[in-house]
């Protein structure tokens, strides 16, 4: 083969490999900005993880979560290890959220195995959320998450509600797009080895 022919492969070669670095993603790239929580008001639309950063890649199995309730009270998952923990993303301007708080709230009040903790999702303040609250109490306790950070040992958010079972042994077990009634999760508890709807927690505790 002419040396020309030869020196124009190897340069084709270089040129190929060169491309292929300049065109591959960034191992920290985010796939998917920061959820609009006003574009899924219905909360019918489709939910998708967001691609987090690797630097001590978040642990969805075991998810982690430290927040301050409205109460002004600490609120840690790790903590509540022995109970089933209903996570519930929502916010005042969301339809459906508002449709299944009531049943939530009983849920966790007639169930001593299982407690909820309600995440708004929203841009708003405190004294906003009280008030509105005072409106339509809920047992639990609720608190304020950043749309634009929101927990990353969860699902970004992608239409609301959003609802994740937590296991007693920390395993999120499983997620609910839109709304959810309290037979839906005490069957789904039951379907995780827990006890079935309508049944206390003998064994848990």
């Amino acid at each position: 083969m002419p040396m020309r022919h030869v020196l124009a492969a190897c340069l084709a070669a270089m040129l190929l490999a060169a491309c292929q670095r300049e065109g591959a993603p960034a191992p920290d790239q985010d796939a998917a900005g920061p959820a609009n929580p006003a574009a899924a008001d219905d909360g019918a639309t489709a939910a998708g993880d967001r691609v987090t950063p690797d630097r001590a890649a978040p642990d969805r199995e075991f998810p982690a979560l430290v927040v301050t309730t409205l109460d002004g009270e600490r609120y840690d998952l790790a903590e509540r290890r022995g109970r089933w923990v209903v996570v519930n993303f929502w916010a005042t301007w969301c339809a459906p959220c508002l449709k299944e708080m009531p049943e939530l709230s009983a849920l966790d009040a007639m169930r001593e195995h299982v407690e909820v903790i309600g995440l708004a999702y929203e841009d708003t303040d405190a004294d906003t959320l009280r008030a509105f609250l005072a409106e339509r109490p809920v047992v639990y306790p609720v608190a304020i998450v950043d749309v634009y950070q929101p927990p990353e040992y969860f699902p970004t958010p992608r239409g609301l509600p959003l609802t994740v079972l937590v296991a007693p042994d920390g395993r999120a077990v499983k997620t609910f797009l839109g709304p959810v009634t309290a037979l839906e999760l005490e069957q789904a508890i039951e379907a995780a080895g827990g006890p079935a709807p309508g049944q206390a927690a003998a064994q848990e505790g």
